[in-house]
């Protein structure tokens, strides 16, 4: 029978974090947080494995996981973070618009533990800017200032 771990203060796992993003299978990016301060910032953890499907079409030859996926993985952390910041976050969807000052320092491979880092710069209204770097062992190796509409769900039906 699978045991129930009990978690610290704040701490959310994979069953939590599923319940926030909408995301799921293969696009997923974020495996646990360890840290989330409402409003101001979080620290999430992004496993990279050997499976992901991507290491078989990109660079099959050099495993490295694709910048754009590493920005995805930010956003993800910096869309938790936004739905521990705003009231009502069931009625909202969050979008990525705008990726700016993205700097890919070093080549994340498999076995490389992502620490991302999002800081939360400014939240008006609908739209919100946030500050992320990606940590593998305490070295940045990719940052971007991300940009990202707050919408309510029933806007998207409309």
């Amino acid at each position: 029978m699978p045991q129930n771990r009990k978690q610290s203060k704040g701490l959310l796992n994979i069953q939590e974090v599923l319940k926030i993003l909408p995301h799921r299978y293969p696009f997923l990016l974020v495996d646990r947080v360890l840290d989330i301060k409402k409003g101001r910032s979080i620290t999430a953890i992004k496993n990279v494995t050997y499976n992901e499907p991507f290491f078989q079409g990109h660079f099959p030859r050099l495993k490295v996981m694709p910048g754009v996926l590493v920005i995805e993985a930010l956003a993800q952390a910096g869309g938790i973070l936004l739905f521990h910041s705003v009231s009502n976050p069931e009625t909202k969807m969050v979008f990525l618009s705008k990726v700016d000052k993205a700097k890919f320092r070093k080549t994340i491979i498999p076995g490389d533990q992502l620490i991302l880092k999002v800081e939360l710069l400014k939240l008006k209204n609908k739209i919100c800017q946030i500050k992320a770097e990606a940590l593998v062992e305490g070295e940045v190796v990719a940052e971007a200032e991300i940009m990202a509409s707050v919408l309510e769900l029933e806007e998207l039906n409309e």
